[in-house]
């Protein structure tokens, strides 16, 4: 059995985020987008946390699912009433302090077994003095490796994993505030440390660079801030039932030397990702967004990583600070690497395929729901299903889209410092002729 979950979401108690990331829309949204397993967000968040208490119910060790009274149908889409979607305890927190000579601003991803020890980490950072009312991604005052051995010390099978692990201002390998190594970072702890989150910006072969890297397994997740962003990154889990010491398992038997050594060995394994392009993220190419200034790494490094309009200091982005800290050559593929696919939202493929700018327009719709309850999901639409199931529920230019975004046919346009950037399906020489295609 196939499942696509996606470990880190917010909620509407984070600080810019959607109100609309209530738990019933995520429920919803999860089954629209073919998500099996999706994180809580923000459980340190004492409204939220609340909420969550209300309204989920356990559903297999260590998960949970929405309440039956509070689950919401999709008259567009008949399959979403067939699926349960699973809830891990999971959120996202910030830890901003000076740790050998340097100010750090590293966030992370916690993981917990159960609604009741989040009660129990909630409790020991209020005693603390945390503020856990400002932001469901909280600010706390901890460094890395405090925060983890109050993880363990609260219960053992609490799990930290990096967020975002490139960002620039925000990482644990980022180049403004970060680290160079996991050890670095949190010391003697750092055997504890058994995934990283990759990030929109960089993908497996980015990390497979590292040779570090080659111990801890690559995690992909969307850190939505709203619900259409649900699952552009995620995690496919196959095999055994889904479960939190499961899932964790997973994780741990699934870094590249784990995998080419055979220790792969639990029911439910990791089986892949699906992974933005990174040209496409915010933080791909160095930049300054006042100036409007791209640049690759060859580029910056040149100019001494500064703009050439303001001569301010440049944001340098993620693909500079893997060529920074690599030890091995580009292409470099370890023995063992899960596979990998990179994906652009449905809407956005569609969008293209009928030439309009925007996503949110009736034709664009339309198309989706047709498309989403073929494959019983937006994941599974565009991954699982066959091309030629597809040409029977939507046009010839859609099921071209998909397949040139299967095989990487695309044109990409680098984003830098807090710009996204594009992936292209259709070059802008190709036009529509009436409702067919031009390719050529």
């Amino acid at each position: 059995m196939r499942t696509y979950a996606d470990l880190h979401i917010h909620s509407k108690c984070a600080r810019a985020c959607s109100p609309q990331l209530t738990p019933e829309n995520i429920d919803l949204w999860c089954r629209i987008k073919g998500l099996g397993l999706v994180a809580t967000g923000d459980f340190t968040h004492p409204k939220w946390f609340a909420e969550l208490t209300e309204k989920l119910e356990p559903h297999g060790q260590g998960l949970y699912r929405l309440k039956s009274q509070y689950r919401q149908r999709e008259p567009r889409f008949t399959p979403v009433s067939e699926v349960d979607v699973h809830f891990i305890c999971a959120t996202e927190v910030a830890c901003i302090y000076k740790h050998a000579g340097a100010v750090r601003r590293v966030h992370h991803c916690l993981f917990a077994p159960s609604l009741e020890v989040v009660g129990k980490i909630n409790a020991e950072l209020t005693r603390q003095g945390r503020n856990l009312k400002a932001d469901g991604r909280p600010i706390l005052g901890l460094s890395s490796k405090d925060l983890l051995t109050m993880l363990l010390e609260i219960d053992e099978r609490n799990v930290l994993i990096p967020a975002h692990a490139w960002t620039p201002w925000f990482a644990i390998f980022g180049s403004k505030s970060g680290y160079d190594s996991i050890e670095e970072c949190f010391e003697e702890l750092s055997p504890r440390i058994f995934a990283i989150e990759t990030g929109l910006s960089s993908d497996p072969p980015m990390n497979w660079r590292i040779s570090a890297l080659h111990t801890v397994a690559l995690t992909s997740h969307s850190d939505a801030h709203s619900l259409p962003n649900l699952g552009r990154e995620a995690d496919i889990f196959e095999g055994g039932e889904l479960s939190y010491n499961g899932v964790m398992q997973a994780m741990r038997q699934a870094s590249p030397r784990a995998v080419a050594d055979g220790k792969q060995t639990a029911p439910l394994k990791l089986a892949g990702t699906v992974e933005f392009f990174p040209d496409e993220g915010r933080y791909h190419y160095d930049g300054h967004r006042e100036c409007k200034v791209c640049l690759s790494p060859a580029e910056s490094n040149k100019l001494n990583k500064q703009c050439p309009v303001c001569q301010r200091e440049l944001t340098i982005g993620v693909l500079n600070r893997v060529e920074e800290l690599a030890d091995l050559p580009l292409g470099t593929t370890p023995q063992g690497v899960l596979p990998f696919l990179s994906l652009v939202e449905l809407d956005k493929v569609i969008a293209q395929a009928q030439g309009v700018k925007g996503r949110a327009t009736k034709a664009v719709e339309a198309e989706y729901w047709q498309v989403v309850s073929l494959g019983r999901g937006e994941l599974p639409a565009l991954v699982d299903v066959s091309l030629e199931q597809l040409e029977q529920v939507t046009s010839e230019r859609v099921v071209e889209a998909v397949r040139r975004l299967r095989a990487r046919e695309v044109e990409l346009t680098p984003g830098y410092d807090g710009v996204y950037g594009a992936v292209r399906l259709f070059r802008r020489d190709e036009k529509l002729a009436g409702s067919q295609t031009t390719l050529f």
